[in-house]
């Protein structure tokens, strides 16, 4: 063993010092020791040549955006939603409404347009269109300025609203709307749904929606306070997202001078429905 020693501590002794070692670092390849008549390849590093990059390492190449990867905040992009489209089965009668919603802009501002109605007895019954500035102030949460115009019996009536709708706690979908007509006439309106998912496909969706009239206006047969509730369950199948048939029940009631005005024509303040239609949106 101490034979073996002896023999190995010559080579140990004459290793490199620091400074001979970092010039054989740096020493071309062929200048090495044994390494005559020998050249570096392309695949082996080497020194590029000049024009091999260009000083940014673009090679010419813009930095314009990516295709379906923009992430600009003024990019605008828009939606069509056709909530409801059906047709309702009650005992008073027959008849179709409709809820859409449509919207094109930003991620901060966007022009939204919504719409809802219902055809009875073979005319329009009631129903509006809405337009509105969309600003986005929170996650989730937007303001909405603009107007509205009435349509269906009666005189159709126009309005300045102002309104917020947004995303609340465990996934509530809200819109509240205030507005103000010409007269002296006020009114708000109270929208809220929520979807539960039993599948991928199979969705329920609740809804309710309430109005609030500041005064009376016979022409279009609501009265002042509190007029009128309407809660809707609706079960959806989404063959695609973007496609879902539906059926569902709606339970509508009308109060206060509303129901006074109903009472006066013979109608009832209580509606039951049976209500199919299709969702979809593209």
């Amino acid at each position: 063993m101490i034979g073996v020693w002896l023999a190995a501590a010559p080579v140990a002794l004459s290793a490199p010092s620091a400074p001979a070692a970092d010039a054989a670092a740096t020493m071309p390849l062929e200048d090495m020791p044994g390494m005559a008549g020998m050249s570096m390849g392309p695949m082996q590093g080497g020194r590029a040549p000049r024009d091999a990059r260009s000083p940014d390492y673009s090679d010419g190449i813009g930095y314009g955006s990516m295709t379906g990867m923009d992430m600009a905040d003024d990019a605008p992009f828009g939606r069509l939603l056709v909530d409801q489209l059906e047709e309702f089965h009650a005992e008073s009668a027959n008849g179709q409404t409709w809820e859409a919603e449509g919207w094109y802009g930003g991620d901060f501002d966007k022009l939204w347009i919504r719409s809802e109605g219902e055809r009875s007895r073979g005319r329009l019954a009631e129903g509006d269109v809405e337009a509105f500035w969309n600003h986005a102030v929170a996650a989730y949460w937007g303001t909405q300025l603009g107007i509205r115009h009435d349509l269906g019996r009666g005189s159709e009536r126009d309005w300045a609203s102002f309104g917020i709708q947004g995303l609340a706690p465990y996934w509530f979908e809200v819109e509240v709307t205030a507005y103000a007509g010409t007269g002296g006439r006020t009114a708000a309106r109270l929208r809220m749904q929520y979807e539960t998912l039993f599948t991928q496909r199979l969705v329920l969706q609740p809804e309710i929606e309430t109005n609030v009239y500041g005064r009376a206006d016979p022409a279009r047969r609501l009265g002042s306070g509190w007029s009128d509730f309407t809660v809707g369950l609706r079960l959806r199948y989404e063959f695609r997202r973007e496609l879902a048939p539906y059926l569902g029940v709606v339970w509508r009631r009308a109060f206060g001078g509303t129901a006074d005005f109903r009472r006066a024509e013979g109608d009832s303040i209580t509606d039951r429905r049976i209500v199919a239609g299709l969702r979809f949106w593209f």
